[in-house]
């Protein structure tokens, strides 16, 4: 099974997305499953995990209810707010929809990424990780070394390093930017030493430059990330339509083609691009 591991889909008019503004205008529109089903198709993909945009409760109903109609949906990566006292009621009651297959931290927004350190966010964690309930991780590499202590203390997460963990890569090549990469690498390491995580290959053309980057900028972010977590905790992601500020989606394809390392063969392709992720996603024992 070949899947998109990381796609997003919206109505403007719902009035979630406070991030999609008119001085967005690439993404100041609806995106909607006959607008991915083309690409999909050309693809030969048979089908995406539908990851929320926006951290409301309405919206993961939204997203939902889309997967209903939309068989090449296969998953929903929702939002919960652990802050939140009613977080397992919420959960529960998402996971009555046999499409809903985990959800995200947003951490990326958080003003003080400390707080995922407070004892009632950790318990709550430690309660989903008990039961295996797939957690995407939406952080920038800032984020990472908090995000590690985090971790400590729920060693047993099943979840996944959405878009590498957003390294700059806008930058790099300048002399700071390699102490960036170096220091990314050694924390993805990190990362890559907890056996129930995995990372997903997408996000990284709205780190690079978004005028002016090179297929080779990526290069070294790929192959790192491949030889940390190795063939089988990687997963293809698009991040579409999210990408169309920087990159088309076949250009997306062809940055990930370009950075395989010349030894990966077809069994390598087929758990990146869609195996691996039927397995954290689909094949998991945490929601039924």
């Amino acid at each position: 099974m070949r899947i998109d591991a990381h796609q997003h889909y919206w109505n403007i008019g719902r009035g979630d997305y406070g991030w999609i503004t008119p001085e967005l205008p690439v993404l100041y529109r609806d995106f909607l499953p006959q607008d991915l089903e083309p690409l999909l198709h050309a693809h030969k993909l048979d089908g995406s995990i539908l990851v929320q945009s926006a951290p409301t409760l309405e919206e993961t109903e939204y997203i939902l209810s889309l997967a209903d109609h939309t068989p090449s949906i296969l998953g929903v990566v929702g939002w919960i707010d652990l802050f939140d006292g009613d977080h397992r009621l919420h959960y529960e009651r998402f996971r009555r929809n046999p499409k809903f297959r985990g959800f995200r931290l947003m951490i990326q927004d958080m003003p003080d990424a400390s707080r995922i350190l407070e004892p009632a966010f950790v318990e709550a964690l430690r309660g989903y990780a008990d039961e295996q309930v797939p957690i995407d991780l939406l952080l920038t590499a800032p984020q990472m070394e908090v995000t590690l202590r985090l971790l400590e203390k729920v060693p047993n997460l099943r979840g996944v390093l959405d878009h590498l963990g957003k390294p700059r890569i806008a930058q790099s090549g300048e002399s700071s930017e390699q102490e960036h990469f170096e220091a990314w690498a050694d924390h993805l390491n990190a990362f890559a030493d907890y056996p129930g995580l995995y990372c997903k290959v997408s996000g990284m053309v709205t780190e690079a430059n978004p005028s002016g980057w090179n297929v080779d900028d990526f290069v070294p972010y790929v192959r790192h990330v491949l030889q940390a977590f190795g063939p089988q905790r990687v997963m293809f992601g698009s991040d579409w339509p999210v990408c169309l500020l920087a990159a088309e989606y076949d250009q997306v394809m062809d940055i990930i083609l370009h950075a395989l390392p010349a030894e990966w063969g077809d069994r390598e392709k087929v758990l990146l691009f869609g195996e691996n992720a039927k397995t954290f996603y689909l094949n998991n024992g945490g929601i039924s």
